[in-house]
């Protein structure tokens, strides 16, 4: 007798529950059998056809003949007795690594068992189950696996794929595509939803997370200069961007972005704008583009990180035209008596520092701080000042309208000039700046 001919009973004869039973149970054996590997031919129609009419002619006999009830049970039974006897089993035996691969293999042949035995028992859940308001079929297989299986393995799980996160920003080569298909299986558990994936994964990763880039930091911060540590922490950040990427779930990129920031950025943002030789001053003065750009960057993305920025440059550029004023003011008191009363060479010259002075620090807002109004600001306020300094009897106000009406004068009487025409527009930039005159 083949196979099938074992799996089929008569349509007319009543079929009872050991005998139904018992044919259900030659197709379980033989998928366990094909999920282990060993040698067994894969399902024909037929037989596929055979153990569903098998589940549906118990399920719609007369009573005391009607065994949808005692098939719903079994059903469950199977799936426990496979969790216990095979998959438990099996994942105990490894560890690490290797139990991870395990449980892939493991739930990837439970899935397929639970979409098999849906198909042979389906008709359990058109009727019998909705009727009686039970899980289906479906469910009761993802409450089997959570109970038996996950519950007890998911602590070890998440400590392997932590380790292995942290083995691989120490620069260790891991398979990226395992973590993935791990960390899948706490998103399908829950059915689509992120419940388990964010507490019994994620949770304890961004804690991870935060110790191991609070260490980090801890010696960087006295290790390297601050155009040094930004390059470290911004190459961090992308990393942990490109692990989302790879196999975090895209939940966890804002909330994980958010853990380095604060370890790498917040606890140290005083102390690293402020570094002696190399903090924002540093860079500022000796015109550090590509380190102010990225200074940017990373502190526009922590809070108050560009108030923090804005203000120290706002202290520089105050403090530049603090002492240009001086230097004029120094020139200024060693003329002549007789030569104050004209717009001399070094008045011109004064104006036109300062020109230069706020040119250069217009252009690193713009080029370096992506025009934020915030540093706008720091350089009104910082040459606000600059507008109420008086130089050779004279306002710097009044200084810069007279250098101004000189240029204009020019532009009347000569051919219009390119380079005066320049000069020009960041005067007038400059007068901006500075406020109303007094």
């Amino acid at each position: 007798m083949s196979e099938c001919d074992e799996m089929s009973i008569t349509d007319c004869e009543t079929i009872e529950l050991e005998q139904g039973w018992k044919i259900m149970k030659l197709g379980i054996t033989k998928l366990k059998n094909i999920l282990e590997g060993l040698p067994e031919p894969e399902f024909t129609s037929e037989e596929n056809m055979a153990l569903y009419t098998t589940v549906y002619n118990m399920c719609i006999q007369e009573d005391p003949h009607d065994y949808s009830r005692q098939l719903y049970e079994k059903y469950k039974e199977t799936l426990e007795e496979y969790n216990i006897s095979t998959v438990l089993p099996s994942l105990r035996q490894k560890h690490d690594e290797l139990m991870l691969r395990e449980l892939v293999k493991r739930w990837a042949n439970y899935k397929v068992m639970v979409s098999r035995l849906f198909r042979w028992f389906q008709f359990l859940d058109r009727y019998f189950i909705r009727r009686m308001f039970m899980p289906t079929l479906k469910e009761v297989g993802l409450k089997c696996f959570h109970d038996l299986v996950y519950k007890e393995i998911k602590v070890e799980v998440r400590d392997v794929v932590i380790s292995l996160i942290d083995q691989e920003r120490e620069g260790k080569q891991i398979d990226q595509a395992l973590l993935k298909n791990v960390l899948d299986i706490f998103a399908e558990i829950g059915k689509g939803k992120m419940e388990f994936y964010e507490n019994d994964f994620e949770a304890a990763m961004l804690c991870d997370t935060s110790g191991y880039y609070s260490r980090k930091a801890s010696n960087w911060i006295l290790e390297d200069s601050f155009p040094e540590y930004m390059k470290k922490a911004e190459d961090c950040l992308k990393r942990e961007k490109d692990r989302v990427s790879h196999y975090l779930h895209s939940i966890s990129e804002q909330k994980l972005l958010e853990k380095v920031q604060n370890e790498l950025l917040l606890v140290y943002a005083c102390q690293l704008l402020e570094k002696e030789d190399s903090g924002c001053h540093a860079l500022l003065r000796y015109g550090k583009m590509e380190d102010l750009s990225r200074m940017y960057r990373l502190f526009s993305q922590i809070p108050q990180g560009l108030d923090s920025v804005s203000n120290i440059f706002k202290q520089h550029v105050t403090a530049e035209v603090a002492t240009l004023v001086k230097q004029a003011e120094d020139e200024a008191r060693n003329k002549k008596a007789e030569r104050r009363d004209i717009l001399g060479l070094e008045e011109q010259v004064f104006v036109g520092k300062a020109i230069d002075l706020h040119d250069k620090y217009l252009a690193y807002i713009t080029n370096c701080f992506m025009n934020h109004t915030l540093f706008h600001k720091a350089l009104r306020e910082a040459f606000e000042v600059f507008c109420n300094k008086t130089v050779g009897g004279s306002s710097s106000a009044e200084l810069l309208a007279t250098f101004c009406d000189t240029i204009l004068k020019k532009i009347r009487s000569e051919m219009l000039n390119n380079a005066i025409e320049e000069t020009r527009e960041k005067a007038r930039s400059l007068t901006r700046d500075m406020g109303p005159i007094p």
